[in-house]
């Protein structure tokens, strides 16, 4: 064996050191009290089952950046793939006699792996950074002997997801899955049992679901803290594009710029893939392209880009001209989504329901087009305002949570928008025209705080943030002669 390699293996808990890293991830105290209230929640003589996110493959030997299941992290702050979480109602005894009602299966460690792959835990790790107690290697989940017939109900997630199977991994995701699958007889697709042994009607895989959204859908102290970084980073990207915008830039360019701010002040990843529309592909809602190399002076440029910092997003949108200047057309309709949005900040507050919201945002654009003479009446049916109003944001962008009434201590969105493709049925001169102004909003005990506030809103502010100067102007590609333009 080469002698590097063995040094290597013989200096894993050095190899694992990491320095500088930030001090504000959620603390183990916080997921610990998470694992205390999802138990609470569950009904008695019940295991909760948790899985890890499957590693993705981008192409050939290289995957995609691996981002843990939400769930997962919520209660653990582990940020590793194949582990698998197991959360008891009532306490569990052990073969030497000891009590626990939590048990995680995690990654060994491996010094050849983390030379290529990067840093683990491992069992002492979890231990010692993330505070649970029952911790073993997820080589020993098919060894644990738990009968799981016994309890009255098993909750998990169904299996949907495409989990690949390294055969080089004999406990990867894949071999866990299977493994729980074998212990609680999970029905095949053939709806045979895979486990010939006879077993209770015990797999639920409904209920978990509506205790994480009670559990997520109200932030803590700790979560509200790391959002607001992610929304104030998001609001620093929509500062600087829109000092930086002129006529002539692409959509990718534009990415960049929010996306180097948001490295800039430590965001890890972005929330979601980023949408930069300019015209007429701003009407795309979920327009993830972002490839138009020339947005002329003429059009708007919708851009709906959240950080994503310690696991938690932002969302924010915003609406600009690309040559600094709204025009009169354009004014109307930006004016009108603004309105709308205004006319549900009115009512966003504890007791409001998200139907109320939208509905709110709704009477004002449907009043409002009227009156421009692009729908004929206020009632009629139309898609130029095709979505919701508001939504959760958390781990996820559209985060857990219960869409009745909004509570103290939610996080959510407002944002209405209009979107007129070319060729609709309307003066031509609105063609073209899409805006969507979208805002985060923390519920209070009587209102609301306003988190993306840093992100200029009016027609007037949007102007004079573009009349300032970047820091970007002068960041330009010489021409491959050298000679400057």
């Amino acid at each position: 064996m080469n002698r590097i390699l063995i040094l290597l293996l013989l200096t894993v808990p050095a190899f694992a050191q990491q320095t500088n890293l930030p001090d504000d991830f959620l603390s183990s105290e916080f997921h610990r009290e998470r694992r205390a209230a999802l138990r609470a929640k569950l009904p008695q003589n019940s295991v909760a089952v948790f899985f890890a996110n499957p590693v993705r493959n981008r192409s050939n030997d290289v995957d995609y950046l691996y981002h843990q299941d939400p769930d997962f992290y919520y209660l653990t702050g582990y940020r590793e793939p194949n582990a698998v979480l197991l959360i008891f109602k009532e306490k569990q005894i052990a073969s030497n006699g000891s009590k626990y009602d939590e048990i995680i299966f995690v990654q060994p460690r491996s010094a050849f792996r983390e030379m290529w792959d990067g840093r683990r835990l491992g069992p002492q790790g979890v231990r010692e950074k993330l505070g649970l107690e029952q911790v073993f290697t997820n080589l020993d989940f098919n060894k644990y002997n738990l009968n799981f017939s016994r309890f009255d109900e098993i909750l998990f997630f169904d299996f949907h997801n495409d989990v690949r199977d390294n055969p080089d991994d004999p406990a990867d995701l894949f071999d866990l899955i299977s493994q729980f699958k074998t212990k609680v007889g999970y029905p095949s697709p053939g709806n045979t049992v895979v486990n010939p042994e006879p077993q209770r009607n015990n797999l639920n895989t409904r209920d978990l679901v509506q205790i994480m959204n009670d559990l997520r859908g109200i932030k803590t102290e700790e979560e509200i803290e790391l959002i607001r970084k992610a929304v104030r980073i998001s609001c620093a990207g929509q500062v600087e594009v829109m000092k930086a915008m002129k006529p002539g830039m692409s959509e990718r360019e534009i990415q960049g710029i929010h996306e180097f701010v948001f490295k800039k002040y430590q965001a890890e990843q972005t929330g979601y893939p980023s949408i930069v529309g300019g015209g007429h592909n701003g009407c795309i809602l979920h327009y993830i392209d972002n490839y138009k190399p020339n947005i002329t002076a003429n059009e708007l440029v919708l851009m709906d880009l959240g950080a994503e910092y310690h696991g938690y997003t932002a969302d924010v949108t915003r609406t600009i001209p690309a040559n600094g200047k709204f025009s009169p057309e354009q004014k109307e309709i930006y004016n009108l989504v603004l309105k709308a949005q205004e006319e549900a900040m009115k009512i966003c507050k504890p007791g409001t329901t998200f139907e109320e919201l939208t509905m709110a945002t709704r009477r004002v654009i449907n009043k409002g087009l009227t009156q421009l003479g692009i729908i004929k009446s206020e009632d009629e049916p139309h898609l130029y305002y095709p979505h919701g109003c508001c939504h959760h944001i958390g781990l996820d962008v559209h985060d857990r949570g219960h869409y009745d009434v909004l509570r103290e201590n939610m996080v959510i969105t407002i944002e209405p928008g209009i979107y007129i493709p070319e060729n609709a049925d309307c003066d031509k001169r609105w063609w073209g025209i899409a805006v969507r102004i979208e805002d985060d909003f923390l519920i209070t005990r009587n209102g609301y705080e306003h988190l993306s506030i840093g992100a200029p809103r009016s027609v007037d502010d949007i102007e004079a943030t573009m009349r300032q100067p970047s820091a970007l102007d002068d960041f330009i590609l010489p021409p491959v002669d050298g000679k400057k333009k």
